[in-house]
Order: structure tokens, then sequence, then C-alpha cells
């Protein structure tokens, strides 16, 4: 293998990985190939100039960046940091976004003034990837939506402006599962500019079921169309379900699913119009008895369930607007009524308190509006964002919540968290800051023991994470040619027997 040429070697190797469409599988290929090139002694680094999310994570700077940026860093065996994603759009509106630049909130921009903006974030991204680069043998760049956006070209510093900019070799990502993979391809390619083309230097198809011998005639029309080489034919990741989700496109389901005796306990999550770090939730989903269900617009909150959860949104008071018009608010009064246990994280946990205020317009227009009611806090929206990672879990929030309920202690087993939170007097309403608490497997076995007395262990979830990692790693190096990345990420060129798609 052509590897060990990378190890020491400053400043790293880079290629990007650009899609044909949003949700081809780019964050999930960057972190398996991050993984495998640890295991194989190089020093990866994620980076993404740009993405757009309201799953976010904190970093050991006290940043914030992408959560799939955060679990690319994991699976490369690093901490997270700033760098690996230098601008982060935070969507607030339909049309505009809080922007974050290098882990620290700049402001918000309409969509129309973004535009204009992009160039002068470019320095900061530039930055970012040579500190990067300076502490690593290889990094790995994703690029944001589709590489054939020609009409957002101009300031482009998420995909192909990016890489004309510093001269990385790019390697498109295609989703055969959607169907019209070879069109895909061979439109990106069409559309891009004789100087991109020359920085486009293969595609892997993503997603792949079945046999991919099937796809060799493919390869040869690519070929004929384009001249570029199949780098790599990647089988569909059932484990990628047990790997955080990137954003709200994975909470598209069904209202509710079938019941199942095997999993009694049952937790619904009003599925909010700004939702944030909903992967708060998957460490419950993965428990064998618990069934989470995300309950979308138009539906009513099932009578039957044991918790429900107001997760963390981007705007606060427009999801309480949104909680309201849906009747979730109805919904929610006659579940505590019936005596079940409510949980608020983050602006959930806003939404329950007595009011909530954003008198600058920190999320949206400057208001106020009455809370539900259920916890004897109040809430004001302020400048400050507050950014912490301990224990227990991270802050991420810009409000600051004060109120009787405030000083009440948790539940046995959930003590620690009273300090973050806020606590009903017989304890069945219960709110608080700190997100990824689940991921704790102390904290979720508490809780539920809350419900459920008695019940079973489930399993540790943070090493469920690093076995799918592990997985994935595998089936990225037996499906793609690390050797023939390398090579284009030292600007080699592949042989002609490689680009033929030939074996």
């Amino acid at each position: 293998m052509t590897l060990h040429r990378l190890r020491g070697r400053r400043p790293a190797a880079t290629l990007m990985l650009q899609g044909t469409g949003s949700d081809v599988g780019k964050s999930l290929l960057v972190a398996g190939l991050g993984r495998a090139l640890t295991r194989c002694g190089l020093a990866v680094r994620p980076f993404k100039p740009q993405n757009m999310s309201n799953n976010a994570a904190v970093t050991r700077e006290g940043g914030e960046i992408g959560r799939a940026q955060a679990l690319q860093a994991r699976a490369c065996g690093v901490a997270p940091s700033v760098h690996m994603n230098p601008v982060l759009l935070k969507p607030q509106t339909d049309v505009g976004s809080q922007v974050v630049v290098q882990g620290q909130v700049w402001g918000n921009a309409g969509a129309r003034d973004y535009q204009g903006l992009k160039p002068r974030l470019l320095p900061a991204v530039l930055d970012s990837l040579a500190r990067l680069r300076a502490e690593a043998d290889f990094v790995v760049v994703e690029g944001a939506g589709s590489a054939s956006e020609v009409n957002l070209r101009a300031g482009d510093i998420a995909n192909m402006g990016f890489a004309v900019a510093t001269g990385t070799p790019v390697v498109l990502v295609g989703d055969i599962d959607r169907g019209g993979v070879i069109g895909s391809l061979v439109g990106t390619w069409a559309l891009l500019s004789p100087e991109e083309q020359a920085l486009l230097k293969g595609y892997i198809i993503n997603k792949f079921r079945g046999d991919p011998s099937l796809f060799t005639l493919a390869v040869d029309i690519l070929h004929e169309r384009t001249g570029l080489p199949c780098l790599g034919i990647v089988p569909w990741f059932a484990r990628a379900a047990d790997l955080p989700a990137e954003d709200a496109m994975a909470l598209e389901q069904p209202a509710s699913r079938p019941a199942s005796p095997d999993r009694p306990l049952k937790v619904g999550v009003p599925r909010l119009s700004r939702i944030a770090n909903f992967d708060d939730l998957d460490p419950l989903a993965a428990e064998s008895d618990v069934t989470v269900t995300f309950i979308p617009p138009g539906h009513a909150l099932p009578g039957d369930l044991d918790l429900v959860i107001l997760p963390g949104s981007k705007a606060t008071l427009a999801d309480l607007a949104v909680l309201r018009a849906e009747g979730w608010d109805i919904d929610l009064m006659a579940h505590w009524r019936r005596g079940g246990r409510i949980l608020g994280i983050c602006a959930g946990y806003q939404m329950l308190g007595q009011r909530v205020r954003d008198p600058d317009g920190i999320e949206g227009p400057p208001g106020e509006a009455p809370g539900l009611g259920l916890l004897d806090v109040e809430t004001t929206i302020s400048q400050t964002k507050t950014l912490r990672d301990g224990p227990l879990g991270y802050e991420m929030h810009m409000g600051i919540t004060l109120g009787a309920d405030a000083s009440r202690s948790w539940p046995d087993g959930l003590d620690g968290l009273e300090t973050l939170g806020a606590a009903s007097p017989d304890g069945r309403v219960l709110g608080c800051y700190l997100h990824g608490l689940f991921h704790r497997d102390q904290t979720r076995r508490a809780l539920l023991e809350t419900l459920r007395p008695g019940r079973a262990e489930g399993p540790a979830f943070e090493a469920r994470i690093d076995s799918a990692l592990d997985a994935l790693a595998e089936t990225v190096a037996e499906s793609v040619d690390l050797d023939a990345l390398v090579r284009i990420a030292e600007g080699a060129a592949l042989d002609d027997t490689f680009a033929t798609g030939a074996e």
C-alpha cells in the first residue's frame, strides 16, 4: 500500500468528497474513511468548510461544530475542534440562520445576505484548514449539499469554490439507492467548468444493494461520458442507524410504530419545526424495551405514552407557537393529568416554564409568550451563548432560566443534574439544559427505572457507536481503493487500467 508515504507528511495530503445531492452519505463515508485510514496508522482529520445543521456539538475550545464533524473526529480518534467545521449555519427560520464562525456566534443572516457574506468567511475557512493540515497526515474534506448547485457558485466556500481556492482534488459521491445515479454523476460533471472538472478525479457509488458486478456496464458508460474512474462501490450499511443522524431528514417517518410487547416503554417526542440536537434521543431508542416515536405535525400525542420529551429547538418562541398550533399543549396537559411524566431538554425546558422572553430578537422577532406552566421557572433569551462540556453532557443555549423549581432536587439516581435544570414538586416534570445526558448509561438507566422499576439493564451506548464505526471502516476499506485515494490526494495520476474500471 502507498499509505506509508503519508506518515509524518506536513502539511497533510487533502482529499474532498462532494455529493451529487444532499443525503447521499458523504458524512458517513468521511467517518468511515477517517477510521479506516487511522487504523492504517495515519493521523487523520475531518474537515467541512461549511455545514448547515441544528445538530451541534461542543468542542475542546468551548465552541460548537456540526454533530457530524464531532462523530468524524471520534472516528479518527481525536477530540473535536472548531477548525473541523469553521462555518456552521443553524437555521432559525425558513430564510435565515444563526452563523457560527470557528465555534462562536457571528450573528444572524438571511439566505440572500449570506450569499454576500461568504467571501468574507473564506479566510477563516483557509485558516482552519491550514491548522488541521499542520497537525495531520491526511485531511478528508466533506462538501455540503450538491456539487451541481452552480446557481450558488459565486463566493462558494462549501464545494467547488473551496476546491478551486485550495487546489483540493475531489471525488464525487452518488447515492444509487435513490435512483438515477448515472444521470446525477454525468449531469454534475457536465455542469462544472473546465477548471472544476480538472479537480474531479473519480466517483464513489454509495448505498449499493445486491451484486456490484451488475454495475460494470454503468462504470464503462460513466467513463465514456466523463473520463472518471470508479473508486469504489460501497454497499448499503445497515448499521448507520446506530450512529447519530446529522439533520432532520432522518426524522421523516410514520406517525407511530406498531405496538410491540417487547418494547413496553413508550416515549413520544413532538417533532418541532426547528428541532435541534435530536440525537439526544438515540440512546433511548437503542434500549430493547423502549419505543421512541417522533410525532409529526398533524398528529396528536398518543394517549398511552409513558414519557413525553420536549426536545431542543433553534427558535424557542416560534416552536412554542407551533406546539400550540398543533394542539400538542392540550395533549401534553392531558398526559400530565393522567400521571404521565414529562422531560424538557434545552428549549423544551424553557417551554415548560411560566414565560419565555426574547426582548432583543435573538432567535427571531422580539417578543415573549406564556410557557406551558408545568415548571415554576421563567426564561430570558440573552445575547451570551453558554457552551460547556462536562461529565454529564454538554450545554449549548442562549437563555437564562430562573425560578423556584430550578432549586429543586431531581429524583434519586439523577442527582447532579438539578444544578442544570428544574423539577416539579412531585418530580414528574423535569427540565434541563443538558444535551447528551442519555449517552451516559447511568443517567439513562436511572430515568428509565422511574418509568419501569426493576427493568433489565440496557446496552452500553458509547461502545455501540464505536462498534458501528469499526464496522463502517471495514466496509469502506473493503469496497473503496484506499491506495487510489492516497494517490489522488498526493496529486498523482491514476493508471489507465484503473481509470477504465477494468480489473
